[in-house]
């Protein structure tokens, strides 16, 4: 497996995230495997403390590899110094609510139907609460 960065990452996650277009970014990490991307995040809208990301992947757990966990994590809190992420998750999906939980990030606002499938959930995670990258390493994902 191995990393991949860019435009074609962004549109991949768009494909299966977004019918309305690309996120207004260029800027994205994807793992590949067997040369195909099988996960990816698209950074975007970052003003100095914040950027929200956008996550898709091929609905398998094989991406959840320590060192994509840290590299998806350490991009935006010591790369882009941001302090937080914010992620975007329209009500109707169980399977993203439930990875961003998981993966740390909390609950912080709901716009009441914001999103097709009703309301627009919003998550954050501070950099203080992440995990992934804590020493430079990473904890496993919790089954």
């Amino acid at each position: 497996m191995s990393l991949i960065i860019g435009k074609g990452v962004v549109d991949w996650i768009a494909q299966r995230t977004n019918d309305f277009g690309a996120f207004g970014t260029e800027t994205g990490i994807g793992w590949l495997k067997n040369g195909e991307i099988v996960a990816g995040v698209a950074y975007a809208d970052w003003n100095g403390p914040n950027v929200v990301c956008h996550i898709a992947s091929d609905e398998t757990r094989q991406w959840m590899t320590k060192t994509y966990l840290w590299t998806i994590f350490d991009y935006p809190f010591n790369q882009m110094k941001a302090n937080r992420i914010t992620v975007l998750i329209g009500e109707g999906n169980a399977n993203s609510i439930n990875l961003a939980k998981r993966l740390g990030f909390t609950l912080e606002a709901k716009l009441s139907g914001a999103h097709p499938t009703g309301d627009l959930l919003i998550f954050r995670l501070l950099k203080p609460e992440c995990r992934w990258i804590k020493g430079n390493t990473c904890e496993k994902l919790a089954a």
